[in-house]
């Protein structure tokens, strides 16, 4: 089979499949997590796999890379059988598999890890560093990245160590490429560069397979979609033949008829003040104001200082001046202690790095915050603290096996609504969002943000860090628009319902124009801060 690639160059391929998976099933525990999935791998195309936590995609690949052996079924690579549970055998094969967690070696440089385990020797036998640090430069340099060859990787951004794993894998003359959530992690920029690159290895004849949450993502790379849903397949069709409400409906088995919910009004009177607030690296002090029941998003492009100015309010991050109030008292700035005490709640960016103890279990994650409620002299109240955890984790409806189920075998859905839940064992007026959704599929979104407005119908105060513009857009009654740290704009209803107002948002945060806002905007120049 021949094709013709894009520079017109042609690509031999010497079987029409690259990658086949038949009949494959997996359980873990008697629990089944594939049923019966096939999968087909075509030379110069991308397939994305979608599917809701939990549905099985993550072990499809690692089956398909040889990391973990089937129950069942078998795996062909150019119509031969890879040998069941080999990675060795798929790698020299031609697969390579980028996950979601990057194996790289922080500790080592660039070259290092692009040539590990096949490292370039001179004459005498010896690593020949100057000549991998060269070859390393030009791979790197065909991805369209400068980056230093002898740099180490743990300076690395998380996206341009992405791309070295990737440059590591089709420098091995890898031909089938298998990414797990390739871009749950890194900023807008950096996806840009990744799915360009992606589209270069495909025009060579590469067959890719990624996973994503994000329908813009896969409209902007994807050949195929295959869906999978409780371990079955459930879709496997061109995506040309597919609308988005097609792809959701397969993932989540149910129409979807609205993602977002009706926002619920605001009452009149303050929950959060915020007079002065200076902190790095707002370049002009902050005021703000958040009513009972609002939703104040803050939006701008990565580096805008979003997540500086959550913290700020809450404490972790430190400040120099201003006056912070909830509900009229007065909290000390920087105190997190404090904050929480006067009922501000923070739901970070990081769910794994800060949010959740992956290892413990859901009850003793959702105590971590309020421990002194639950205990008396250093010991934990038994009954009150499990009866307190069980009801709120059951008012998020919580998919667990029980309370003592560890965190880190949740989707990703599910450990969010933990790390939010855990705060409703007291009182919170103030909420603090950031980046709510962030690795978070499709269907567990909607429950989200219908957590977020019935909190918000309650009476709550709630400010949100979002990349994701739909997410501003429908859950906030105003937003902010940040840009180098500070405040530039806001928003009100009216104008987040403009149909121009995406562009707009990004002109006012990236500073191209600002001569000119919709109604409803209101600048913010030095002199009004």
């Amino acid at each position: 089979m021949t094709d013709l690639g894009q520079t017109g160059a042609i690509i031999v391929h010497e079987h029409p499949d690259m990658l086949e998976c038949i009949d494959v099933h997996k359980a873990f525990g008697g629990v089944p997590v594939l049923k019966g999935v096939g999968l087909r791998l075509v030379p110069g195309t991308v397939t994305a796999l979608a599917g809701e936590n939990g549905a099985g995609k993550s072990t499809l690949m690692k089956i398909a890379s040889g990391q973990m052996r089937a129950d069942s079924g078998r795996v062909l690579v150019r119509g031969d059988e890879l040998a069941a549970g080999s990675a060795r055998d798929a790698h020299q094969r031609g697969i390579a598999i980028v996950p979601q967690e990057l194996a790289s070696i922080l500790d080592t440089t660039v070259y290092e890890n692009i040539f590990v385990g096949r490292e370039l020797r001179g004459r005498l036998g010896l690593v020949d560093r100057r000549r991998m640090a060269r070859e390393a430069k030009e791979m790197l340099a065909e991805f369209g990245v400068d980056i230093d060859p002898a740099a180490r990787m743990g300076s690395l951004p998380v996206g341009l160590r992405q791309i070295v794993e990737i440059v590591k894998a089709t420098s091995t003359g890898a031909r089938v490429l298998l990414l797990d959530e390739p871009t749950s992690a890194i900023a807008e920029r950096e996806v840009a560069r990744l799915l360009a690159n992606l589209r270069m290895l495909r025009d060579r004849g590469v067959a890719i397979l990624f996973t994503t949450h994000k329908m813009e993502e896969i409209r902007a790379i994807a050949d195929r979609v295959v869906v999978l849903r409780d371990g079955g397949l459930v879709a496997d069709e061109p995506l040309s033949a597919l609308s988005d409400d097609d792809i959701v409906t397969a993932m989540i088995g149910r129409e979807l008829e609205d993602l977002f919910p009706e926002l619920p009004p605001a009452a009149d009177d303050v929950a959060l003040s915020v007079r002065g607030l200076t902190y790095s690296p707002a370049p002009e002090p902050v005021d703000l104001q958040v009513r009972r029941g609002e939703i104040v998003g803050l939006a701008g492009l990565v580096g805008a200082g979003r997540t500086e100015l959550i913290e700020a309010l809450f404490g972790v991050r430190g400040s120099t001046a201003g006056e912070i109030s909830i509900g009229g008292a007065r909290v000390r700035r920087g105190h997190p202690a404090d904050a929480i005490t006067a009922g501000m709640a923070l739901v970070p960016e990081d769910r794994k790095g800060a949010g959740a103890v992956l290892s413990m279990d859901i009850l003793a994650n959702a105590t971590l915050t309020r421990m002194s409620s639950f205990s008396v002299a250093g010991w934990l109240k038994g009954k009150s603290r499990t009866d307190a955890v069980a009801e709120v984790m059951q008012s998020v409806r919580l998919r667990s096996r029980g309370l003592g189920q560890l965190m880190e075998t949740l989707s990703g859905g599910n450990q969010q609504k933990v790390v939010l839940a855990r705060w409703l064992t007291g009182e919170v007026k103030v909420l603090l969002l950031d980046e709510p959704t962030r690795g978070v599929d499709i269907g567990a979104r909607s429950e989200i943000y219908r957590i977020i407005t019935d909190l918000a119908a309650s009476g709550m105060a709630v400010v949100m860090a979002s990349s994701d513009m739909p997410e501003i857009l429908a859950l906030s009654h105003r937003a902010l628009v940040l840009k180098g740290g500070g405040v530039v704009a806001e928003l009100d209803r009216a104008a987040l319902e403009q149909p121009d107002v995406q562009d707009r948002i990004f002109r006012l945060a990236s500073g191209l124009d600002t001569s000119e806002v919709p109604d409803g905007t209101t600048p913010f120049a030095k002199d009004d801060q």
